[in-house]
């Protein structure tokens, strides 16, 4: 694969640094160069612009947000061996990128003391992935510190991401999702394009908050939505039964028969706000 910056292959890098992905840090490398660059495109313009990434590893995620003119980026890293090929690219783009060595689940992206706009661009950890983007999507106000997010999960995460009502997949994330975002699934990528393959298919998803979505407590929200789709084949008076039941339902008008993954999400907020 020819190189888009100048810097050598991602697999010499690899090689030289002795960086085999790690399964317990839910590593795998992403390899190809312009399929990086399809990635970081999608999360819309970079010029001016400071990037978030958890998770480079490498850098070639890294250096396609460089390559296209992110005018910062800052990277969170917590596999310290990764650090002296992130310096590499660090030195070829002087001034533009930041490593912060650490895990991203206990760092809060709102005190990093960002001026201007954000876009986080990750290909998160597989086993972190999902507690990282409801991290998002609870900051301490809103909206958000960011424009947008886009990031590589599993399909099936994906397709949880984005999933509505009468979908198959839908449950807790979608409705959060829905609630707060518009969310879209931008890609695959199959798992020949890591190293080493994953035993699944990946899906490139990109969200974009929603300026006023329906008030309502997020933990209210939580706790409904965790009720009804904890026992999701049966009918709504019964899943609930513990946050009120049949009162609670005839409060938010929803009809008690119903189960929960024919609501929608605006039903599923006046459930939250009926508590």
């Amino acid at each position: 694969m020819a190189a888009i910056d100048g810097l050598p292959p991602l697999r010499d890098v690899i090689q030289r640094h002795g960086l085999d992905a790690r399964k317990a840090l839910g590593q795998n490398f992403l390899l190809d160069l312009n399929l990086t660059q399809k990635i970081a495109r999608t999360a819309g313009p970079l010029e001016d612009v400071t990037v978030i990434e958890v998770g480079p590893g490498p850098g070639g995620l890294t250096r396609a947000i460089l390559s296209l003119g992110a005018k910062k980026l800052i990277a969170i890293e917590r596999d310290a061996r990764c650090l002296p090929a992130l310096a590499e690219i660090s030195d070829h783009y002087p001034g533009r990128l930041t490593v912060i060595e650490g895990d991203a689940l206990k760092i809060d992206l709102e005190d990093l003391g960002i001026d201007g706009s954000v876009r986080i661009i990750a290909n998160l950890p597989y086993n972190v992935g999902t507690q990282l983007l409801i991290n998002w999507l609870l900051p301490k106000a809103w909206p958000p510190f960011y424009l947008s997010m886009t990031l590589m999960f599993q399909r099936e995460v994906g397709l949880r991401i984005v999933a509505t009502a009468d979908d198959d997949h839908y449950g807790r994330l979608g409705v959060l999702c829905g609630w707060r975002t518009h969310a879209r699934m931008a890609f695959d990528v199959p798992p020949q394009a890591f190293s080493p393959p994953p035993k699944v298919t990946s899906s490139v998803v990109h969200l974009e908050p929603i300026e006023n979505p329906i008030p309502c407590s997020a933990a209210a929200l939580e706790k409904v939505t965790m009720a009804a789709f904890g026992q999701r084949r049966k009918m709504l008076r019964q899943s609930v039964k513990s946050l009120g039941g049949e009162v609670l339902l005839a409060k938010a008008g929803i009809d008690p028969q119903r189960r929960a993954e024919t609501l929608t999400v605006d039903e599923f907020c006046r459930l939250a706000n009926g508590l």
